[in-house]
């Protein structure tokens, strides 16, 4: 099967995450709703612990955190769950990104074919949102912004430390992506301003399966987001269902972990990124990093070869090294990424484009030794 360079799309199980779910599921199986008997008592300080856990890696209250299947849940509920609140106010009006994932894109267009109006800004070539253009268009009736923290495909982060200072100002609600950066940019996102965030477990050696929304309070209140489905008043009525103690579990282990670690692995990470860039300067091979660097996520890092079709060069490299060329929620689908169209990229070099992406467990000779590979098969192609 090779090396596995594609922790962007999922992100392999910490053991230690594993075997705290593993006992869970032997010891705590109960349903933590269930109110009269010990097993269900049990569970549910499973899950407490857990959601002690996320907040304490996040830096926000308890009571803030909601626990959801993932994050495409988690941007759903946040915004199609103000569209009562959005009625009653009259605020229809919503801006988020042409880089945004789907579950974000694809959730605001079903609410513009009804009565909604949604504005999608563009990036330029480097990959980042101008946060003025964000800014420049908040109108009276702005009802939502959804901004990505760092993208998927690029790895590029976002200006959303400048965008959530301004919104707070013009009282308007801000939901923030965090799925690529929840476990990796820790005291960025303690720090910013937002009042929504998503984020799922398996993109930082948690279980796939389970995420969280993050709701903050503002003067005590929690934002006016209302459950999507109904038959049950878990998670406080916000997302019926039983609760999946086990993956709970794993989310909050994983959050401590990274809590723990992210600063140890942050280095790790950026030194890899260092190492795998002077393997590709010293190759002599032609190709263009697409995405500013200075605003990339160390772990991450997407590369056109020239020359060389990625789907080719993908396929022939499989045996040896498992990388991408874009989001896995659309690796079915080869039309050229929408992320790289949508920063004004030509069409051959977007159709060259193919992500690496690794973690803090990768050893970094391992991962310089399989570029090295990859390297050499692109020599082979030209």
């Amino acid at each position: 099967m090779g090396m596995y360079l594609d922790y962007n799309a999922s992100a392999p199980i910490d053991i230690r995450v594993l075997d705290e779910m593993i006992s869970v599921y032997k010891n705590a199986y109960g349903n933590a709703d269930s109110r009269t008997h010990s097993y269900g008592e049990n569970a549910r300080k499973v899950t407490d612990l857990a959601r002690e856990r996320v907040a304490s890696l996040l830096g926000v209250e308890k009571g803030e955190v909601f626990f959801t299947s993932g994050s495409t849940e988690s941007n759903n509920i946040a915004i199609l769950g103000l569209r009562e609140y959005a009625e009653k106010t009259g605020k229809k009006h919503i801006i988020t990104t042409a880089i945004e994932h789907k579950a974000v894109l694809e959730t605001v267009k079903s609410l513009q074919r009804t009565d909604f109006e949604v504005e999608i800004v563009k990036p330029d070539v480097t990959g980042r949102i101008n946060p003025s253009q964000i800014i420049d268009h908040v109108r009276e009736d702005t009802l939502l912004v959804s901004v990505m923290h760092a993208n998927n495909e690029t790895g590029i982060i976002q200006p959303v430390d400048i965008i959530g200072k301004e919104l707070e100002k013009k009282n308007v609600l801000f939901h923030v992506d965090a799925t690529q950066s929840c476990g990796k940019l820790v005291e960025e996102i303690r720090n910013l301003k937002y009042n929504m965030l998503s984020l799922s477990a398996h993109k930082f050696m948690g279980p796939q399966g389970v995420g969280a929304l993050i709701l903050r309070k503002n003067k005590y209140k929690l934002p006016p987001v209302k459950n999507i489905m109904y038959g049950g008043q878990q998670e406080r009525g916000l997302r019926p269902g039983t609760t999946p103690v086990a993956l709970v579990a794993g989310m909050g282990k994983a959050c401590e972990i990274a809590e723990k670690e992210y600063r140890k692995n942050s280095r790790k990470l950026k030194h890899i990124k260092l190492s795998v860039m002077k393997t590709l300067e010293d190759s002599g091979i032609d190709y263009v990093v697409n995405g500013d660097q200075r605003y990339c996520l160390d772990n991450t890092l997407n590369i056109s070869f020239t020359g060389v079709e990625s789907e080719a060069l993908m396929i022939s490299s499989k045996a040896y090294c498992g990388i991408s060329n874009g989001s896995a929620c659309t690796s079915h689908d080869y039309r050229p990424s929408y992320v790289l169209t949508e920063m004004n990229l030509d069409d051959k070099r977007i159709s060259e484009a193919v992500r690496i992406s690794w973690g803090a467990d990768s050893k970094e000779d391992e991962v310089v030794e399989n570029v090295g590979m990859l390297i050499e098969n692109v020599k082979k192609m030209i």
